[in-house]
């Protein structure tokens, strides 16, 4: 199992330059190994040169002892490997700095010309102590077996711990990568993470403002339009009990629709959590759902659509409102998302007017353009100051906030604002395609 870089440098915790205890503790048995292999060897060094036993004796027990800084300074070990070569001594050294040298991060002519060095050192020396040996009468071989035996010892020494200490070295530098890709990987998982809980938020803030418009569009204006219907009806049911029927019966047929469409509206809603068993469905879920469906209802067309503005128009001139609609241009199809918008706009648009207005003359102008369509609502001022409160409307202020979105949603502009004259204008214009 790989390690990351974090838990990586968490385990390292040994002394000095060793990153664990247990690289210290292999590293010091290899250094008094070396030492006693050197100072057994200090010994025939000692009586060849003609100085004392116990001078070659701790000669090599300090050169041998030099293994023991192979990670810190393994050039160090290694020219101290050559430099004692002639003295027959330091092969374990020998052998083992270059490892260390081949494993490391320096660069590959430094390795390369210390590796070399030794090899020709190495060589300088078992040839001379072959030649001596075979002087000496020891051996009764040929002239060949010199230069065979120096090379072949040479390059036993020299070659296999320069192999395995590349290899090493290339092993471990891939590790480390993998552990710094694992590292990045996790950062940027958890960077993605974070990203995600950012747009699943934004997502829920988005859902519940859309729901909310949803929610406002289908109920506002039909409730709207029933109140101002009962004030009508309360102001003349003793006087015209005919005309007191009628409102009723609008009333009651406004009420229809509007229960009509908020059962819809909730029925998309419920579908969201609908044969999961659930018993509270999330937010996001319950915005997927109805945006599904409102986009399904879109494509088979079953939302409003401007073929009904004249019943709109017509809802509002039964409740009192003197209305003034005027289309201009070929009148034509649009998609279902453009219609929709525009006859919301409107609907909006004339229940402020009953909300804030009421009784002022309203001006309603549909414009159909080349390649956009065009629509305006206007009321002059109301002809009494306290008729807009007479039938107590309530306002949350988000009306003009929901139809502005919608329009901007498509690509369109959106313009209110008070007129010179004291009345309320509404414009938008939304791209055909």
């Amino acid at each position: 199992m790989t390690t990351t870089g974090e838990e990586d440098a968490r385990a390292r915790g040994g002394p000095w330059w060793w990153a664990r205890w247990r690289g210290a503790a292999l590293d010091v048995g290899l250094a008094v190994a070396s030492a006693l292999e050197c100072a057994f060897e200090g010994v025939r060094f000692a009586r060849d040169a003609g100085i004392p036993v116990a001078a070659g004796v701790v000669f090599g027990v300090l050169a041998g002892s030099a293994l023991l800084v192979r990670r810190q300074w393994p050039i160090a070990v290694v020219l101290v490997s050559i430099a004692i070569t002639p003295a027959q001594m330091g092969y374990l050294m020998g052998i083992v700095g270059l490892y260390t040298l081949a494993a490391s991060e320096l660069p590959r002519r430094i390795i390369g010309s210390l590796a070399g060095m030794s090899l020709v050192g190495m060589l300088i020396v078992m040839f001379v102590r072959v030649r001596q040996d075979m002087d000496k009468g020891s051996w009764d071989l040929g002239d060949w077996f010199v230069p065979f035996a120096a090379i072949t010892t040479a390059i036993g020494m020299t070659a296999p711990p320069l192999l395995l200490g590349l290899y090493v070295g290339a092993r471990r530098r891939l590790m480390e990568s993998l552990r710094e890709r694992a590292d990045s990987l996790e950062r940027e998982l958890q960077l993605l993470a974070e990203r995600a809980e950012e747009r699943a938020e934004w997502a829920r803030n988005e859902e519940r403002t859309r729901i909310a418009r949803e929610m406002h569009d289908v109920v506002a204006h039909r409730v709207s339009l029933m109140v101002v219907h009962a004030a009508a009806l309360q102001a003349v049911a003793r006087k015209d009990p005919e005309k007191a029927v009628r409102n009723a019966a609008l009333v009651g047929d406004m009420g229809r629709q509007a229960l009509t469409e908020l059962r819809e509206m909730l029925g998309v809603l419920r579908s969201g959590g609908a044969g999961r068993g659930e018993r509270s469905v999330p937010l996001v879920a319950v915005g997927v759902a109805a945006a599904v469906a409102a986009s399904k209802a879109a494509d088979e067309g079953e939302g409003p659509c401007l073929e009904e503005l004249e019943e709109l128009v017509g809802q509002s001139a039964a409740a009192g409102m003197v209305v003034d609609l005027s289309v201009e241009g070929d009148v034509r199809s649009y998609a279902a998302e453009v219609e929709q918008t525009a006859y919301r706009v409107v609907q909006e648009a004339l229940t402020n007017v009953h909300k804030h207005a009421a009784g002022a003359k309203t001006y309603v102008r549909l414009a159909h353009r080349v390649s956009e369509i065009a629509m305006q609502v206007e009321n002059e001022p109301p002809p009494e100051v306290g008729s807009a409160s007479s039938a107590r409307l309530p306002s949350g202020g988000n009306g003009l906030v929901g139809m502005k979105e919608r329009v901007t949603a498509l690509g369109g502009v959106f313009v209110s604002g008070p007129t010179d004259a004291g009345g309320f204008r509404v414009s938008a214009v939304i791209p055909a395609a």
